[in-house]
């Protein structure tokens, strides 16, 4: 079983631990656990577990402990490293089969075949998929999110915000997609605000679960956009949490992308609230969240520096999630998007 600390001290871990206890299953339990997992980590857990035999792997936390978990499994059943499964269906041998608890509202990894891992030498993430990759059985109990702290809620949040709007507009959308990630967006959109201003509205937490899981289906179909590839150098080179870099980027993103998919953007908006301008009125929608939120609204405030974005922008454009932005993206796009955002 993989599980952060913050997991295990909130008590998740040892009722997860006794149940599977109480059916005669043996567990084994590993908590080195970060957030943004790197291929080291990986390589360590998979060293633990290896000598243990065993036949299935639980996962329970944010996004962190699912991905672990998932890179854990394609070592542990194909060996090597986890640069050698970088894109998708590189595994030769099947994954053991997993179940995913998830306890934020955020990456929706328990629906997606991907495990998102940074390279522990240049702290870029990769994106590793397989099939046998996605979890057996995902729980979604929305009561397991109420130990997670505001700061994390928002951030978690945002990143299935971000799901939701990039994957209705990506050049690989479908019918399916569309559907999901329109679900997801109207659940989150009208969730949001209310689980930070009134933590034990039980109806918004479940909103906020369902969404951030939806948000998650979505990308199994539809990819990811420009947000995406310009968060992920921010992370690497600035340390900057993944969703409050989408959270910064995402609304200067929509506004850039606008020419191209501004009727997406308005069918998101609904028939209520179209305007001649549906990028710029749904951007602003996402810096009023934002800003409820008490998040930075801009990269100085996080710490970024202006003399970097030409550096940034440059990793932007080579990161894969750009290549399916409605809009064509490049080095200077992301530069573009870096600025308006600074």
């Amino acid at each position: 079983m993989v599980a952060d600390p913050g997991i295990v001290a909130s008590g998740h871990a040892a009722r997860v631990v006794s149940a599977l206890g109480d059916a005669r299953i043996e567990i084994h339990l590993t908590t080195e656990v970060r957030v943004n997992p790197d291929s080291d980590m990986v390589a360590r857990g998979a060293a633990l577990a290896a000598p243990l035999r065993i036949d299935s792997i639980v996962a329970v936390g944010g996004g962190s402990s699912l991905d672990l978990a998932k890179g854990i499994n394609f070592l542990l059943t194909n060996g090597g490293t986890m640069a050698d499964y970088r894109g998708y269906g590189k595994a030769s041998t099947p994954l053991l089969p997993m179940i995913g608890i998830p306890t934020t509202a955020g990456t929706g990894s328990e629906a997606q075949s991907y495990a998102v891992i940074a390279d522990a030498a240049t702290h870029m993430k990769m994106a590793c998929g397989d099939p046998t990759a996605a979890f057996r059985v995902a729980i979604l109990d929305p009561d397991l999110t109420a130990s997670a702290p505001r700061a994390v809620t928002a951030v978690a949040g945002f990143d299935a915000i971000a799901h939701a709007i990039e994957t209705s507009v990506t050049t690989r959308r479908t019918a399916l997609s569309d559907l999901v990630a329109e679900r997801a967006w109207t659940l989150l959109e009208g969730a949001y605000q209310r689980v930070l201003s009134a933590p034990d509205d039980a109806e918004a937490r479940a909103a906020m679960m369902l969404g951030a899981h939806l948000a998650g289906m979505a990308i199994e179909q539809s990819m990811l956009g420009a947000a995406h590839a310009c968060a992920n150098p921010l992370t690497a080179r600035f340390n900057v949490m993944h969703g409050l870099a989408l959270a910064i980027l995402l609304p200067h993103v929509v506004r850039w992308n606008g020419p191209v998919v501004s009727h997406r953007y308005a069918d998101l908006l609904g028939p209520d609230r179209r305007s001649l301008d549906p990028a710029g009125a749904l951007a602003q929608r996402l810096e009023e969240m934002t800003s409820a939120a008490g998040l930075r609204l801009t990269l100085r405030d996080a710490g970024v520096t202006a003399e970097a974005i030409p550096e940034l922008a440059g990793l932007a454009a080579q990161q894969w999630t750009g290549a399916f932005n409605p809009r064509p993206f490049d080095a200077s796009g992301a530069e573009q998007i870096y600025r308006a955002a600074f």
